[in-house]
């Protein structure tokens, strides 16, 4: 006869395969409509066809090396002439299973304005390495930020600009050097692009809404799963070329006909970030809650970017954001995903670049 806990063990291991299932089915029906629209869509006109991502310029290139062993890439463009010494350097701090090349209109954007430019790869992430211990989370990326800042603008007013989990790593910064922010800190301004400050484990991301209930019995089993095989699940990933894009279509964009060539760069993106590197980063995300901290950049100016169709941290993230920060800009991207500073630049830059004169002109 079963005892208790086999037969609620039972009962879970019915009720996660049933939601998975569930999951699976929707996302293969989809696919199976869709996917012989896939090489259509990527043959027809597209302005970013020959966009050089991955090939911007920058003049220094170096290693920081965060408290806990983890060597980061970063890059560094530097301000021509009269700039150099009264404007802001721009810190840009990407998010979860991305890297630096998130930023590639804006860093462009930037850098033809003249302005000094930081971009680095986050612990795990592009060209920097991964943890040695295979542990994440959001308060050691808040170090690591510190750590870039120390090395590679040690003084000088700054602007930092962060994308998703980028944008959370600015608040870890915040709760660990409040002195930073504020009226005499170095940072003059914040650019909070498609985050938020908690309740992730809340969100659907478009799957039913059992997945969010089951999800804290979920995350150790994809975790141990990750940490087993990653190499065989990083090569399914890989071999599966044709889906990769339809989901990243799906999830990081809002619009009806986004460029194919940025969401391919954003799938590129993805592939790069190992399995075992993404597992990793769940728990810290899923737990993340830092709404008390934003008090801290109440004397700071801050701009909040959002998509009104954004799976992973939905509008209302950003707008309680704003209610928190009412000083602070909301900038709302309509018909626009959680890509938003891809998928629609000339808007994202016009706010950032005003973002920043206005940091340069602040004393």
């Amino acid at each position: 006869m079963a005892t208790p806990d086999r037969r609620r063990r039972a009962r879970t291991a019915g009720l996660l395969g049933a939601v998975v299932g569930v999951a699976a089915a929707g996302v293969a029906g989809g696919i199976a409509v869709q996917k012989l629209l896939v090489r259509k869509e990527k043959a027809g006109p597209d302005p970013y066809r020959d966009e050089p991502f991955d090939a911007l310029p920058y003049d220094t290139e170096t290693t920081v090396t965060t408290d806990g062993g983890v060597d980061l890439h970063v890059e560094v463009v530097e301000a021509p002439g009269r700039r150099k010494r009264s404007a802001p350097t721009v810190v840009l701090v990407h998010g979860y299973a991305l890297d630096m090349g998130t930023f590639h209109f804006q860093r462009r954007a930037l850098t033809e304005a003249g302005y000094r430019v930081v971009a680095y790869d986050q612990p795990g992430h592009g060209r920097s390495a991964r943890a040695a211990d295979g542990g994440y989370s959001i308060q050691a990326l808040g170090s690591a930020l510190w750590r870039v800042i120390e090395q590679v603008a040690p003084d000088g007013p700054l602007v930092l600009v962060g994308h998703s989990m980028g944008a959370m790593t600015i608040m870890a910064l915040a709760e660990q050097h409040p002195q930073l922010f504020g009226r005499r800190g170095r940072v003059r301004a914040v650019a909070l692009i498609s985050t938020s400050a908690g309740k992730l484990s809340e969100v659907p991301l478009g799957l039913p809404n059992v997945l969010p209930r089951a999800r804290a019995r979920l995350l150790p089993v994809l975790a141990g799963a990750a940490k087993l095989t990653p190499g065989v699940i990083d090569r399914a990933r890989g071999a599966a070329t044709d889906v990769a894009y339809l989901l990243t279509r799906r999830y990081g964009f809002g619009g009806a006909s986004p460029s194919p060539a940025v969401v391919a760069y954003v799938e590129r993106m993805n592939e790069r970030t190992s399995i075992e590197v993404i597992a990793g980063y769940l728990e810290t995300l899923f737990t993340h809650s830092r709404y008390a901290v934003l008090s801290v950049l109440a004397d700071t100016d801050v701009l909040v970017v959002a998509g009104d169709k954004d799976l992973f941290t939905p509008l209302a993230h950003a707008e309680e954001i704003a209610r928190l920060l009412p000083t602070a800009e909301l900038l709302v991207v309509p018909d626009s995903g959680h890509m938003a500073l891809l998928e629609y630049p000339d808007v994202v830059n016009q706010a950032l670049l005003a973002l920043v004169e206005r940091a340069g002109r602040k004393r």
